[in-house]
């Protein structure tokens, strides 16, 4: 907490721009269709060191590429003053993608002008080796998702796409999903997708087939239908979309009678800052801890590796899923997420 507060030591230029990236195969949720990832790059100068964060902005939230840049646009031309630090990034920005960027970027630079990894100044237990990640198998049909499954060989933690058409359709994408990949263990996100009356029938399947994490069955708003299931199942329930906010605005009780994971993103949380204190207080209160990110190059996940020691499950899978990364790169490791460079970031 001290280094959060910690101000910056110098007035540091600030730039923002736009990078879309093209996806290697269309990426299908219960909302929609997504072709391409369109991220909010930072860079901050000073002292003759330069960091370098990003994020994507996520219309779910009601944020888009240029609400971000427009939520920067103050701090540009030398704003960021020498009492600027971490802890004030929330009154500043609100805008959370544009303020995960910024506090990557902020973290980048003064990693650079310590010349010490970010882990160290940070005083954080580190991953040491490459880190497993959930790959995702995009909504489809059953045989299709099946195919896919099959074609993710050398990964072995696969999260399954759901939410659309009838109860019927998601027990047989599970099902097919099964079959094809007898050795994948599972994790199904519904993208608030399912229905209240559906859940009985589609968490019995989900277990029938050894699922390990159900992430937001149901709208987020929309869930109390929740509390009525047995105790078994709602410890397999993940909050995504229904745990917003930072840690003193979290309704820990609620969610507590709803879940028993919660999924952390450095977009949703607003940075790297706010992902670890929420992920120190969810641990604290008996929660599990699943690490998620937007589908987004090597840059923007590369500071989510710190927080990967903290997690229980990683889904990660972003530079796996773009056609154009970033250089460096993170590099695919048997399966597994390679663990940033000092050149990418950190």
């Amino acid at each position: 907490d001290a280094l959060l507060q910690r101000p910056l030591d110098g007035k540091l230029m600030l730039s923002a721009r736009l990078v879309r990236r093209r996806l290697r195969a269309p990426f299908r949720i219960a909302r929609g269709i997504k072709r391409e990832a369109c991220e909010i790059h930072v860079r901050v100068r000073a002292n003759g060191a330069e960091g370098r964060g990003a994020a994507v902005p996520y219309p779910r939230y009601g944020e888009t590429p240029e609400t971000a840049l427009a939520a920067l646009a103050p701090l540009a031309d030398g704003a960021l003053a020498s009492t600027f630090c971490h802890g004030g990034l929330l009154k500043r920005v609100e805008h959370r993608a544009a303020r995960a960027a910024l506090d990557a970027a902020l973290w980048d630079w003064r990693a650079k002008l310590a010349g010490r990894r970010i882990g160290k100044l940070l005083e954080l237990p580190m991953a040491s080796t490459p880190v497993e990640t959930a790959f995702t198998i995009s909504l489809d049909a059953p045989e299709q998702m099946a195919r896919a499954a099959e074609r993710a060989e050398g990964h072995h933690l696969l999260k399954l796409k759901l939410g659309a058409g009838s109860a019927d359709d998601d027990r047989a994408r599970m099902m097919a999903v099964r079959r094809a990949r007898p050795d994948a263990r599972l994790i199904v996100d519904a993208n608030e997708g399912w229905r209240a009356g559906d859940l009985t029938e589609l968490m019995r399947a989900a277990r029938d087939v050894g699922v390990l994490l159900v992430e937001q069955p149901l709208a987020a708003g929309r869930d109390a239908a929740l509390e009525s299931l047995d105790e078994q199942d709602r410890r397999l329930l993940c909050a995504d979309e229904s745990f917003l906010g930072t840690a003193d605005e979290i309704g820990w009780e609620s969610l507590a009678r709803r879940y028993g994971a919660i999924n952390i993103k450095l977009e949703k949380a607003g940075g790297l800052s706010a992902a670890l204190i929420l992920s120190i207080e969810a641990r604290r209160r008996g929660f599990a801890v699943m690490l998620g990110s937007m589908v987004a190059g090597s840059l923007a996940l590369a500071p989510a590796l710190l927080v990967a020691p903290l997690a229980d499950w990683c889904d990660l899978d972003g530079p796996f899923l773009v056609a154009e990364d970033d250089a460096p790169s993170l590099a695919d490791v048997d399966g597994r997420l390679s663990l940033p460079t000092p050149a990418l970031w950190g």
